[in-house]
């Protein structure tokens, strides 16, 4: 599994110009307002998910984005969705609860979770993930991000929360 420090030396390999803020550790949306009013761009909540058939899911929405997790499993094609616990998100994700993140797709070297990405965050000129830690955020750019993607192998699917209905990546940029 990736440090915080391999992963921002990744993200800065591949070209994604990663820009990192440390701050104090922040658990849950509505925490630390006075930490992204320094940080343009879109900030995220993440939900790592388990359905009933044993499927692992990642959704990133914006932190404003109401997500009905009774009505998406039939819009993504899930069984009923549920909390991943504490030990299978470490283990998969190589993240613990408050630091749950896009960026921990590139621990995922089996591509056991499918990656679900909110439509306005995937317009988004600028987004703002935790780098495996909830004690730092780092911005990308909307191409850095998309690279981010590519170079560990995820397409997204990308749900509307919005409408809740599926859109094709290419559509919502």
């Amino acid at each position: 599994m990736k440090t915080k420090e391999e992963l921002l030396a990744f993200l800065e390999r591949i070209g994604s110009a990663p820009e990192t803020l440390e701050h104090r550790a922040v658990f849950r949306v509505g925490e630390g307002e006075d930490v992204k009013s320094g940080l343009p761009g879109a900030h995220t909540k993440n939900l790592f998910l388990k359905d009933a058939k044993g499927r692992l899911w990642l959704i990133s929405a914006k932190d404003s984005t109401a997500i009905d997790l009774k009505r998406l499993p039939g819009v993504i094609g899930a069984a009923r969705l549920s909390f991943g616990s504490a030990e299978l998100l470490e283990r998969v994700l190589g993240v613990t609860p408050g630091s749950v993140t896009a960026l921990a797709l590139v621990n995922d070297a089996a591509r056991q979770v499918t990656f679900v990405l909110d439509a306005a965050l995937a317009r988004a000129e600028r987004v703002n993930f935790h780098p495996l830690v909830n004690t730092a955020t780092t911005g990308l750019s909307a191409a850095g991000f998309r690279g981010f993607l590519e170079a560990v192998g995820v397409q997204p699917m990308v749900v509307d929360f919005e409408t809740l209905t599926r859109a094709d990546a290419e559509e919502a940029r």
